[in-house]
């Protein structure tokens, strides 16, 4: 009886469907968030700022990261990084550099009135696994910007244009590497790469939940 009683008490609803579970997803929810797991990432890690990406930016995996966001739901954001976690040690791109990571951040306006950021937490759990520093307050989204989802990329490289800045914490004698939810064109990457770079610090690249580009070929 009381065995039955704790598997009841210790249940909270999915935050993707609901359903009570002893998990952070109900098993149903994350087989269908793994469908969409990326099994060849490490073809991402080459350009400027290399991608390492956990899924695709589709169906599930696309609105669990909007309930994160938008429906107040940071645990899936500790979820995501355990996950983003083992992709990097799982891939090819893993590297004995001595590593720091960076969060992109939100503006002052928008984490106010969202409660966290969601980069952060993602940040904060892939850290936690691997053992890694994380640099919460290293870059600073000192302007506010639009959502970029239906701008073109010269629209978000003008969008970008000195929106973030140096903020506190970095050590010199580590890498960067950055960490968002999502990767779409690489312009947010790039923006803040740059920033980092202009002021001496080596970026490694940059580890996201989900990319919503093709897969290189």
């Amino acid at each position: 009886m009381w065995r039955s009683l704790a598997a009841v008490l210790f249940q909270q609803p999915c935050p993707c469907c609901g359903r009570l579970s002893r998990q952070p997803l109900c098993p149903s929810c994350e087989r269908r968030l793994r469908t969409w797991e990326l099994r060849d990432r490490h073809s991402y890690w080459r350009g400027s700022v290399p991608l390492l990406p956990w899924g695709s930016y589709r169906q599930d995996l696309k609105r669990a990261i909007a309930t994160l966001k938008y429906h107040a739901h940071p645990e899936l954001g500790t979820l995501f990084g355990e996950w983003l976690a083992v992709a990097w040690l799982e891939s090819q791109v893993s590297t004995n550099l001595p590593l720091q990571v960076v969060p992109i951040p939100l503006h002052a306006d928008k984490l106010k009135a969202r409660g966290f950021n969601q980069a952060e937490i993602i940040a904060a759990s892939f850290c936690r696994a691997l053992e890694l520093p994380l640099v919460p307050h290293a870059l600073v989204r000192q302007r506010a910007t639009q959502s970029m989802f239906h701008l073109t990329v010269a629209e978000r490289v003008a969008n970008l244009e000195q929106a973030f800045a140096l903020g506190r914490g970095l050590r010199r004698q580590c890498w960067v590497l950055l960490c968002d939810d999502i990767y779409t064109t690489g312009t947010t990457a790039r923006a803040a790469a740059q920033t980092l770079r202009a002021a001496g610090h080596r970026v490694l690249g940059i580890v996201t939940v989900a990319v919503a580009l093709p897969e290189p070929h």
